[in-house]
């Protein structure tokens, strides 16, 4: 039986091929460019390679962005294709990838940790996995779905510093804060490529309000990570939301400019972040300029059918940024068709993603305390459109504005009271508590 240097089996026996194979998954490890174009050059030389094109076929999927449909249709009907040729390992990649394809992504997620289990040292198996499990918000399986195949991995194993990586950020969302440093700086070590270790110890930082050292992570990592990689944009938003809590919004506006929007918002997961710190910005009273423009097209593409809610937040806060309504509109009803079909997106529009775009919608207009009554009750259950827990604060950061602007400031207590106890030292929640001392005291009263 072949096997790949993990010992994998695989139904290609050409070792060039396989070669070529290991080099494009392990780009896709440490997202660095371009694990597609790799995979693509060894199906053009090994066309029949079962795994190539499941390979390839999964990565697009977990891209999670309607843009690609076509692709992802194209190269998973050329995986069903070759699936027969293929071993049970191979087969079970075409069915969990045809999962997501169909809308099922809790399925998809669950038949990738499937083959995780059964083949502990397939690190593809796990990390789209833990993808799925990131769209789909589960913390604990962030975590779990990791520490369920540790024991068969040591840093002998090529790509263990990967393992720590993907650890760490499962750590992280499950708020074991000292484990998940630890493992991300340990991936980093390993491996100082590893933009996902480095994102990790990154969240760490962000959730317990050590902006200055969160920074200068960043700054320290970056010549590692920020070259030629495809989750740099993430990163460098991530150092932006550090700048905003160190009160330099011009530095925040120009990671932005200079960094964010580098790769020009050719997939969703550029705009999310695009968007989420413009709207940020905004939400706090800055003026962002033209810049919510560089967005505008990419989601008005993407607006005809809900494919993912987590996405559509994100193009509601670019169309109200603009003050396009027609586009609110449209991506209003969007929303109810989405929410009243099947497949898992429509449990997540159903449940976070609707409500969380009328919330912003209102705030859009002005109308803050419909906003709230939106935008509150989702608190206990925002999990389940997705995302990492710092993703998800912008509902918190958007409730305690509402909150201030409405006056209402019983609701604007209890907002910033979450805040600083999760972060006392945060410049940003203690400007938060100012403004709220600073309200009139019949507002106070009649709140």
């Amino acid at each position: 039986m072949t096997t790949d240097r993990w010992g994998n089996p695989l139904s290609a026996t050409d070792a060039a091929g396989i070669g070529g194979l290991e080099r494009a998954i392990l780009k896709f490890h440490a997202y660095e460019a371009d694990p597609i174009a790799a995979l693509d050059a060894v199906i053009a030389e090994h066309p029949d390679m079962v795994m190539a094109h499941a390979a390839r076929a999964g990565i697009i999927a977990t891209a999670a962005d309607q843009a690609f449909d076509a692709e992802l249709q194209a190269s998973l009907g050329a995986a069903r294709a070759l699936a027969p040729r293929g071993n049970a390992r191979e087969r079970a990649y075409v069915a969990a990838t045809q999962l997501w394809a169909e809308g099922d992504f809790a399925g998809a997620t669950e038949a990738w940790g499937r083959i995780a289990i059964d083949h502990p040292r397939d690190l593809l198996a796990v990390q789209l996995a833990q993808l799925g499990d990131f769209y789909l918000g589960q913390s604990l399986m962030l975590r779990d779905r990791i520490t369920r195949v540790l024991p068969a991995w040591d840093r002998q194993v090529p790509g263990y510093g990967f393992l720590l990586g993907m650890h760490a950020f499962g750590l992280e969302e499950c708020g074991e804060y000292a484990k998940a440093e630890a493992a991300g700086r340990e991936g980093v070590a390993i491996n100082p490529r590893d933009g996902w270790a480095v994102h990790a110890v990154a969240h760490v930082m962000e959730m317990t309000g050590r902006t200055a050292d969160g920074a200068a992570w960043l700054e320290q990592t970056s010549p590692g990570w920020a070259p030629d990689n495809l989750l740099a944009f993430h990163n460098w938003w991530h150092l932006a939301l550090f700048r905003i809590e160190q009160g330099d919004i011009a530095g925040a506006l120009a990671l932005f400019d200079e960094r964010i929007s580098a790769g020009g918002f050719g997939q969703a997961l550029e705009m999310v972040d695009g968007s989420a710190l413009l709207w940020r910005l905004m939400a706090l009273g800055h003026d962002v300029g033209p810049r919510w423009s560089l967005l505008a097209k990419g989601w008005g593409a993407r607006i005809a059918h809900g494919h993912y809610a987590f996405n559509d937040l994100h193009a509601m806060m670019t169309f109200v940024g603009l003050g396009d309504r027609d586009s609110q509109r449209a991506l209003l009803g969007t929303l109810e068709r989405a929410a009243a079909g099947g497949g898992t997106n429509a449990m997540m529009t159903r449940d976070v993603g609707l409500p969380a775009c009328r919330g912003f919608e209102a705030f859009g207009r002005g109308d803050c305390a419909a906003a709230i009554a939106h935008l509150l009750p989702l608190r206990a259950v925002a999990q389940r459109f997705g995302g990492s827990h710092a993703q998800r604060d912008v509902l918190s950061w958007t409730l305690v504005e509402a909150a201030l602007r409405a006056g209402d400031a019983h609701m604007a207590d209890a907002l910033i009271a979450e805040r600083l106890v999760a972060k006392p030292e945060s410049a940003l929640n203690q400007a938060w508590a100012a403004r709220r001392r600073r309200l009139p005291e019949k507002a106070a009263a009649a709140a």
